[in-house]
């Protein structure tokens, strides 16, 4: 079994050098299918993590009144400073909400630091007395789903002054992320199913110019297992050769698309998929969609050949 095993590795070898033009070809249409399916999940991949990252972005954000000072323990009634005795009445109905995860304090200040960050220098005429922003709690939920059942529920605390988390646009955002994760499946098992096609037809090609070959195995008694395994191993050594250079161009360019991308995308709680994670997995899977695929392909091509 092992010897046979060999025999049939060192034919498949010598195959793919007798066939040089032939199998060129193979390993070229090969490669360019693998080169496409790469791309092709690379986007979908990282745009189905993108999708999630908004989701999981989507907060709530409960402004309070400006008579309002929740988060300060103590205040001034009167030229004095005294206790609060609405100390954290507003956080503490938050955090009784069902399903709400964390409660964040966010001072009128600090939103005006993120805006002169994000919108420039301008906006810091508005420091100091002339800030027109109100103190605010921000909401993680539990799960994206549970953001406008806790925004209705922050709605009804007397000492709110307005919620924001999105409305309509976050059950658009939600729809949106469904169909890219659902369709994005769709998809890659599709281009699949089109590399087999495409890599079956490229080797029945090799296949035919040596049809005189496969008869006169089959004339001498030669058994189909016997046949078909130089043919299953050269099918492999074609998807392993083709995926090659699709691997290299995903370990050279994916790194290049996240230095150049992902800074940008943090700056809003998003993130690509990390290199150290994705490149190995990814490259991984070329090669074994790649010999699985040359497999594939020379077997359904060697069907006719061996029919009795």
């Amino acid at each position: 079994m092992i010897s046979r095993f060999f025999r049939h590795l060192i034919e498949s070898l010598k195959s793919l050098k007798r066939n040089g033009w032939m199998t060129v070809a193979a390993v070229s249409t090969v490669m360019i299918t693998l080169s496409l399916m790469a791309i092709f999940i690379s986007v979908i991949l990282n745009t189905a993590k993108l999708a999630t990252d908004i989701e999981n972005n989507v907060r709530v954000t409960v402004y309070l009144r400006k008579d309002t000072a929740d988060n300060s323990e103590r205040v001034i009634q009167e030229g004095q400073e005294v206790q609060n005795e609405n100390y954290h009445k507003v956080y503490n109905a938050l955090t009784n909400l069902s399903n709400v995860k964390s409660v964040t304090f966010s001072s009128k200040e600090e939103q005006l630091d993120k805006l002169v960050e994000v919108m420039g220098s301008d906006w810091k005429l508005y420091q100091g007395d002339a800030n027109p922003l109100y103190d605010a709690y921000v909401v993680d939920t539990t799960a994206p789903e549970y953001v406008t059942s806790v925004a209705d529920g922050a709605k009804s605390i007397e000492e709110v002054s307005e919620v924001e988390y999105g409305g309509a646009n976050t059950k658009r955002i939600f729809a949106l992320a469904n169909i890219i994760r659902t369709w994005g499946l769709v998809g890659a098992g599709l281009l699949v199913f089109i590399a087999i096609f495409l890599i079956s037809n490229t080797i029945r090609i090799t296949i035919i110019s040596r049809s005189r070959e496969i008869q006169i195995m089959r004339l001498v008694g030669a058994k189909n297992g016997y046949i078909r395994g130089p043919f299953l191993l050269e099918g492999a050594w074609i998807g392993l050769i083709a995926a090659i250079i699709p691997a290299g161009l995903v370990y050279v360019l994916y790194d290049m698309a996240y230095q150049a991308f992902n800074p940008a995308l943090a700056k809003q709680n998003l993130s690509m998929i990390v290199p150290d994670t994705f490149v190995p997995m990814m490259i991984a899977f070329i090669f074994v969609v790649g010999i699985i695929i040359g497999s594939i392909g020379s077997g359904i091509s060697m069907r006719r050949y061996l029919k009795i």
